[in-house]
């Protein structure tokens, strides 16, 4: 397995359970762990025009500029493999156009699953190469993704538009635990389908690139609408606005690193609330309540069972195909709807390993 790639630089742990602000309307624990930041992490970067940012969710066009590309903060790669522990991260993305993501992905068409594998910031490039290989997949009929990120985060802006995409793109999220999803990132988490998330969770206070504010008053009036548009993009991904409201109340030098409860409460950890209410409207017409109701009882058994904090995520796949067996998927009469298909690949390794 590969270390994060973004070194940590732990010189000091507050314990602030008497001063940690509480969220108001929020039922979390005040006592949550506080860390100080990587000095070169700052807090989530806000561009200076941001407030002018339209706030309805940015849609997939399949227009595409497909101009010379390369990642200058980042590196991502390909795996057609979900078990990264026998089979490593998979092949470099050497190349962002369409050929370059054409050739990479095209082993993946048999498994039906993809693993991006992404380290580094989150700028401006990262919606880019999210995008780019969604569509990629799009054209070679890979249904089954997974954004397998390791990010101390970045820009605000860049973070929310990747999440738009995914959230049009069925995207499942993992953080493992040799990652880190700081800052920014943690918006990047709230638009996935489903979340796994086994290394930390972190939030700190937004800054603005270029800001003028002389008193507390002007900076806050300039981040007022910022702040309003990313609750109106937590809403629509089915997270709790308080995650906005720690964005605000965290200094930026240091970090309040979210608690399994508290990732549960806000809405961050497992299948995503809004995602779950169009599954269930979907699947109740075309494979009947009866599916909807076992289902249901799948994910809250894998939610008991196979989410723990001390879990590799590695580890909860091999639990949920425990437990999709036991509550009969897939499903002859409804084959084509699958809970947690993206194990798929591991049930055909652990077949052909009995065999």
């Amino acid at each position: 397995m590969l270390k994060p790639w973004f070194p940590v630089v732990c010189c000091l742990c507050l314990a602030l359970s008497a001063c940690t602000p509480r969220v108001p309307g929020w039922a979390g624990d005040p006592a949550a762990e506080t860390q100080t930041a990587n000095s070169s992490d700052g807090g989530a970067l806000v561009d200076t025009a941001a407030v002018e940012m339209p706030d309805s969710p940015v849609v997939a066009t399949g227009e595409i500029d497909w101009a010379p590309m390369e990642l200058t903060n980042g590196t991502a790669l390909v795996s057609c493999e979900h078990d990264y522990r026998q089979h490593g991260d998979g092949e470099p993305l050497a190349s962002l156009g369409f050929t370059g993501i054409w050739r990479a992905l095209a082993d993946c068409r048999d498994s039906g699953m993809l693993r991006l594998r992404y380290q580094g910031k989150i700028d401006s490039e990262f919606p880019m190469l999210v995008e780019r290989v969604a569509e990629v997949a799009d054209i070679q009929g890979i249904a089954n993704r997974i954004l397998d990120i390791d990010s101390s985060g970045g820009r605000v802006e860049p973070a929310m538009r990747a999440g738009d995409l995914m959230g049009e793109d069925g995207w499942t999220v993992w953080v493992r635990e040799d990652s880190i999803c700081h800052s920014s990132c943690v918006l990047v988490v709230a638009a996935g389908d489903m979340r796994l998330l086994a290394g930390d969770i972190g939030i700190h206070r937004m800054i603005r690139i270029g800001s003028t504010a002389t008193s507390r008053a002007e900076l806050n009036e300039e981040l007022r609408g910022v702040s309003t548009m990313i609750k109106r993009y937590l809403e629509r991904h089915g997270t709790a606005v308080a995650v906005a409201d720690l964005m605000m109340t965290v200094p930026n030098r240091k970090l309040r690193v979210l608690s399994a409860e508290e990732l549960d409460e806000l809405g961050l950890a497992g299948p995503n609330a809004a995602q779950d209410d169009l599954d269930r409207l979907r699947l109740a017409r075309e494979c009947g309540e009866a599916f909807v109701q076992r289902k249901d009882a799948l994910l809250r058994a894998f939610d008991r069972q196979c989410v723990q904090p001390s879990e590799e995520v590695g580890d909860m796949g091999d639990c949920a195909l425990q437990l999709r067996q036991r509550f009969g998927f897939p499903d002859r009469s409804c084959p084509s709807e699958n809970p947690l298909a993206e194990y798929d690949r591991i049930s055909h390794h652990a077949t052909a390993a009995r065999g």
